[in-house]
């Protein structure tokens, strides 16, 4: 299928339903959306086929380094925005990275797999990429808000309910545990398909159902993995997609963080130490939605001292994962889980 594809309704529920239980069996799913479980078996393996959504595992942050992420901005010399970013985006610590207009030419952010390659990466390998003018760098100190709890607001009251038996409910963790060599190789396979069914585990590592079933349930409970739908904003009716900087008072940066991560638009929202205290990466159906949060939701918020403001001109990878338009490249595992 060549050009650009819209999804209709029954697309839209079903990408609602996954989001809201990504694991959900396919009746299930065919229940909430109020179609059938052949039907959208089909329409699920024709996204998957087309490349415009996986379901994907989100990975705990103690396995994928021993230090905490950092926003890049990147100013490049004339002519080389296009190059700059397509070397950035095959950098394996590269999470996110997007050509911009605002702050810098290009955002990304990357995850150090050390923390002794922090500085090797920072002030050596990014900054030596042929065309890159110069780079500032943000410390994300925690999460306010997480791609994974966006949603797109269709399901009604029932529609969750049918699928609430199926949504996983996470353990508290305290300590995080060291992985078992069958429990990496399940975090690889779940990090590229978190649908993954204990028999189609049970198969790929050579191991009994009740072993398969075993390992991702322990996964999934100790929030090892956390399974969350990928799919290009654009393809759900968000055509905007903007980075906020926000400096903020000292004593309000936490307030300010939690309502901005609670907010309908955060697909991810952090704390950071550098030029700014608030990182806000937010989706947008146009550019009337966004004047209204400026003017309307944030300006409502008390403590905000200024904002810059990054609109994305194209998303060259997210979460890992290489796009071209809206279409999925390949899915890359980031790491050696320990």
């Amino acid at each position: 299928m060549g050009g650009d594809y819209v999804l209709d309704d029954l697309d839209l529920d079903l990408v609602a339903a996954l989001q809201e239980a990504p694991r959900a069996p396919i009746n299930a799913l065919a229940d909430a959306v109020g179609s059938s479980p052949s039907t959208v078996g089909r329409r699920l393996q024709r996204l998957h086929a087309e490349r415009l959504l996986r379901v994907i595992g989100q990975l705990d942050w103690t396995l994928i380094s021993d230090t905490h992420p950092r926003h890049v901005w990147i100013t490049t010399a004339p002519g080389r925005l296009q190059d700059v970013a397509r070397q950035l985006a095959e950098l394996p610590e590269a999470q996110y990275v997007a050509m911009t207009t605002g702050r810098a030419d290009v955002y990304c952010t990357v995850r150090p797999l050390r923390r002794e390659s922090v500085k090797d990466l920072l002030t050596q390998r990014i900054p030596s990429v042929p065309g890159v003018a110069s780079t500032q760098s943000d410390l994300v100190l925690k999460p306010f808000g997480r791609a994974e709890a966006w949603r797109v607001d269709r399901l009604d009251d029932a529609q969750r309910a049918t699928l609430a038996p199926h949504r996983i409910a996470p353990q508290e963790v305290v300590e995080p545990q060291a992985l078992s060599e069958q429990e990496r190789e399940a975090t690889r396979l779940l990090h590229a398909d978190a649908r993954l069914t204990s028999s189609d585990l049970s198969r790929a590592l050579g191991v009994s159902q009740s072993t398969a079933h075993r390992l991702i349930a322990g996964l999934l409970e100790r929030q090892v993995v956390r399974p969350r739908v990928e799919v290009e904003p654009a393809l759900l009716g968000f055509h905007l997609e903007v980075t906020l900087s926000l400096s903020t008072e000292p004593g309000s940066t936490e307030a300010v963080g939690q309502v901005l991560g609670r907010h309908p638009s955060a697909r991810y929202v952090s704390m950071v130490a550098g030029n700014a205290t608030v990182i806000h990466q937010g989706v947008f159906r146009g550019e009337a939605h966004l004047a209204d949060f400026l003017s309307g939701d944030l300006a409502a918020l008390p403590g905000i001292r200024s904002v810059e403001v990054s609109v994305v001109l194209d998303v060259l990878r997210r979460y890992w994962i290489t796009r071209t338009g809206t279409r999925l490249g390949q899915v890359h595992f980031p790491f050696d889980p320990r």
